[in-house]
């Protein structure tokens, strides 16, 4: 398994994180990279993985702080993906904001996905006899 590195981004570089965006395919961020760069500026913590000073992945939390985080992205370069990085980047800030109540995100419903959050603590919110909503704004 390779070395990497976990700690904040604090310094945005566009160039770097709409090439990491890319690289999985999230399109909604990078046809709009204005609002990607608003995105991060208003999140509540962001950390980055690092091999050799080259960024691999990065996860961004927003919320309170107190009563609510989510997990709003976790990303890792495809070519990197399935050697730890994504436990890690996930596992740091779930330490940092242990004492928040709930801790929240969606994913793709795959068998992958489910059993990758399943194995670091998640429950599918109808396992807690819930719904989930939501409303996405699909003006652009």
């Amino acid at each position: 398994m390779a070395c990497y590195d976990i700690r904040p981004y604090t310094q945005y570089d566009e160039t770097e994180i709409l090439s990491l965006y890319k690289s999985v395919g999230w399109t909604n961020y990078t046809e709009y990279p204005d609002r990607l760069r608003q995105a991060f500026e208003n999140s509540l913590y962001i950390a980055g993985a690092y091999q050799d000073d080259h960024l691999v992945g990065v996860i961004r939390a927003v919320g309170d702080g107190a009563t609510i985080l989510y997990i709003q992205d976790l990303l890792i370069l495809p070519e990197k993906q399935h050697q730890g990085i994504g436990t890690a980047l996930l596992t740091t800030v779930l330490e940092k904001y242990a004492h928040v109540y709930q801790k929240i995100l969606l994913t793709d419903n795959t068998e992958k996905t489910i059993a990758f959050y399943r194995k670091l603590g998640f429950s599918p919110v109808q396992d807690l006899n819930c719904v989930g909503f939501i409303y996405v704004n699909h003006q652009k």
